[in-house]
Formats: structure tokens, C-alpha cells, sequence
């Protein structure tokens, strides 16, 4: 197993083309996937055509990927995963933060964890000056979740919806943390 990272409960670690079926799960759960794409269902080809090659892209500036399958540290359960990946394949300066995790995980302080030590990753080992998170302007969890993680609202904007689904009318939220600002609350 290629592990990235761990915390106290946490393993964050390289995904492979074994974990299809768990990606499958995660994406047809349709409370997870409500802010996504509206809790449609997603199809295995899906998931290796399109899916699994974005999760196993190699990043040129970071020497290593930017999603990561997330397992319960003591029980290798698998919770889902994260997102730290560059806007630029070549530049680590900028990188999108994200998160995906299974209900069942919800409300136990696992997306918040897993993004700090990610965060802490990239401003001291990876040469990240900036991070970002979007998601929809109604989804209050994630938001708290980027709140949590030491990230502050930056801008509302109009997101780019081929499929409307509930609560795209209101648009989308960008929030921030800039090294600086995290080197102050360290």
C-alpha cells in the first residue's frame, strides 16, 4: 500500500484500479453525491473511464498524485477520499482541496482531520501557497468543514451547471488559506 499520509485516524494512501467498487459505492450513494450531480447514479464504465484515471494522475510539481482514498486508521475501512491537487500540473503554488467521504463517516471530524494534515502537508513540504475549496453555496457541512480547516470565505459565484440540480440556483462558494495566513495561525 502506497500511504501519503496518516493522522491519529486516518490513512491516506495511493489509490489503484482495486478500488473501483468502492468508488462505485461512494458514488451511487445518493446523499453523498447530492451536491455533485444530484444523487444520480454513476456506472462501473464511468468510473474506470472517467473516474479512476483522474484519481490516479501523477502531478509533475509534486512528484506524487493530488486524490487520495481515505481508510479508518485502525479497521482499513474505506471512507472515501480527498483532493489536494495543483490547478496547474506543473506548479504546486495553487491547489484545490476536496473531499469525498462515505455518510456513515459524516459528523466524526474525518474530512476536517484529513484536510489539516493535508493542508499542513503542502505548506511545509510540497512549496503550496495558496489553497482553495469550492462547493455549493447551500452545503452547509462542507462549508463547516473549510471553516474547521482554517480556510475563509473568499467569494460567491455563479457555478457552470450542464444539469441544474436543488440548490445550484444559488450558486457556488469559493474560500481560501494563503501560506501567510496559516503560518500566523500556527
Amino acid at each position: 500500500m502506497n500511504i501519503f499520509l496518516e493522522t491519529d485516524r486516518l490513512v491516506l494512501r495511493a489509490f489503484t484500479e482495486a478500488d473501483v467498487d468502492h468508488l462505485l459505492a461512494l458514488d451511487n450513494d445518493r446523499h453523498v453525491m447530492r451536491f455533485i450531480n444530484g444523487g444520480r447514479p454513476t456506472s462501473r464504465e464511468m468510473i474506470r473511464a472517467q473516474t479512476l484515471p483522474r484519481l490516479l494522475h501523477d502531478y509533475p510539481c509534486f512528484g506524487t498524485r493530488g486524490y487520495w482514498a481515505a481508510e479508518e486508521k485502525d479497521t482499513g475501512a474505506f471512507l472515501g477520499w480527498f483532493e489536494f491537487r495543483p490547478l496547474d500540473d506543473h506548479s504546486p503554488a495553487v491547489v484545490e482541496l476536496g473531499y469525498r467521504l462515505n455518510k456513515a463517516a459524516w459528523g466524526s471530524g474525518y474530512a476536517t482531520e484529513g484536510s489539516r494534515a493535508l493542508i499542513r502537508e503542502g505548506f511545509s513540504e510540497l512549496g503550496v501557497e495558496r489553497v482553495i475549496a469550492n462547493t455549493m453555496t447551500v452545503n452547509a457541512g462542507s462549508r463547516r468543514v473549510m471553516d474547521k480547516a482554517g480556510l475563509s470565505f473568499l467569494r460567491n459565484f455563479a457555478g457552470d451547471w450542464p444539469d441544474a440540480i436543488e440548490g445550484s440556483e444559488h450558486g457556488e462558494v469559493e474560500y481560501e488559506l494563503t501560506r501567510t495566513k496559516w503560518e500566523q495561525l500556527t
